[in-house]
């Protein structure tokens, strides 16, 4: 169900990464579907639209898998105001769950006064624990594909979504914290783990090594990808030539005038419409310079030197989102881990894009066998020295 393969078939960077990101998933019979709508995909409207029809095309054949996909692509970039968005969303997350029927088990676990979704592949029992979460923009359940591999791999693989995320944000309406120890503690409560590998995937990089430096059940980290600084990411996005002036008037805390320089950034680059929006969504703020200054708290400076575990850090050489130097970056702060394994992902192995787009098995392939070294390293060494440092979050 995992497919392999790097494409050229849009000149947009974003919208040619997302048509990979699903081709991932369909392979050659989705991307057949998809190439006569190529030439009208010259705005972010005509996207939503063609890939809402051919979503609801795909329905009508009883073409489930397919249907997630086109209807994934339409949603993703429709906006708050859109009125297809909520009933998409709820369509496609059921054709992502419908071939896994049977094969996972679903829970919920409290955390404060949410109610955290759960889902668990493979057996309680098996090698070991895989605890894995999105970031900024994913749904869980189109991950299942991936899940379901690392489960066949051996592995025990629980899923959740947090606040900002999915369901939590969707429906509960909860922002994203920085402080993600919070729900990958009541995870692991919920199902008694203990002596976990901790995944985070996409700005879930960030979130995992924030919430290892608080959890000591968490003994091993993979960064999918790394993100030390969303703030830098998120600027990124911005057209160069305004990037000077808006880090200025946020600086200056020129809230107005910020709003009126991302408004005017947006017409130039549709993605920065549709980032800044989904910044507010999931960090519950109402304008773009509260999103941008929120976008702030999430990163890893003040907390990488905390973490004691075994680390994996994984990077793609050309990824648009995430600056390269960002691996280094986080390399060289984790001064304290018990062991430091970097992986950089090429052109030449189709897997040079953010989170190895195009070439996920490869990325499942190295996080399994890195945990087995790493397990196996752990039986050797027998017990652990205690935490060089505290794990309790510093006071306000």
């Amino acid at each position: 169900m995992l497919h392999t393969g790097w494409r050229e078939l849009h000149p947009d960077v974003s919208l040619n990464f997302q048509l990979n990101r699903w081709a991932a998933y369909g392979g050659e019979a989705w991307l057949r579907q998809v190439e006569p709508i190529l030439p009208r995909l010259t705005s972010y409207d005509a996207w939503r639209d063609e890939f809402f029809g051919l979503g609801e095309a795909a329905e009508r054949d009883g073409r489930r898998l397919d249907a997630a996909l086109h209807l994934r692509c339409a949603e993703f970039f429709m906006l708050e105001g859109d009125p297809r968005k909520q009933p998409a969303r709820a369509r496609l997350l059921a054709h992502f769950r419908e071939p896994f029927q049977g094969s996972y088990s679903r829970h919920e676990a409290p955390c404060g006064s949410l109610k955290l979704p759960v889902y668990r592949f493979g057996e309680p029992r098996a090698r070991g624990s895989l605890v894995i979460f999105s970031g900024f923009d994913g749904y869980i359940e189109e991950f299942f594909p991936i899940l379901s591999a690392l489960g066949k791999r051996g592995l025990d693989v629980v899923a959740f979504e947090g606040p900002g995320q999915g369901a939590v944000l969707e429906d509960q309406h909860a922002p994203m914290t920085p402080d993600w120890h919070a729900p990958v503690g009541a995870v692991l409560d919920r199902l008694g783990l203990d002596d976990v590998t901790l995944v985070g995937v996409s700005l879930g990089g960030c979130l995992v090594v924030r919430a290892a430096a608080f959890e000591p059940r968490v003994r091993r980290v993979i960064a999918f990808d790394i993100l030390t600084d969303f703030h830098e990411c998120m600027m990124r996005q911005v057209p160069e030539a305004a990037r000077p002036v808006l880090t200025a008037l946020l600086a200056a805390r020129v809230g107005s005038l910020t709003d009126v320089l991302v408004k005017f950034a947006a017409a130039h680059r549709p993605v920065v419409e549709w980032g800044v929006q989904q910044s507010m969504r999931v960090f519950g703020r109402t304008t773009p310079h509260e999103a941008f200054e929120a976008g702030r708290a999430f990163h890893t400076h003040d907390v990488s030197s905390r973490i004691t575990q075994d680390v994996l850090l994984m990077a793609g050489a050309e990824d648009h989102y995430v600056p390269l130097e960002q691996l280094w970056t986080q390399a060289r702060t984790l001064t304290h881990a018990r062991s430091l394994t970097t992986r950089l992902f090429t052109r030449q192995e189709q897997a040079q894009a953010h989170c190895q787009v195009g070439n996920p098995a490869l990325a499942i392939d190295v996080m399994t066998r890195w945990i087995e070294g790493a397990t196996k390293s752990d039986a050797t060494a027998g017990a652990r020295a205690p935490p060089v440092s505290p794990r309790s979050p510093p006071r306000p």
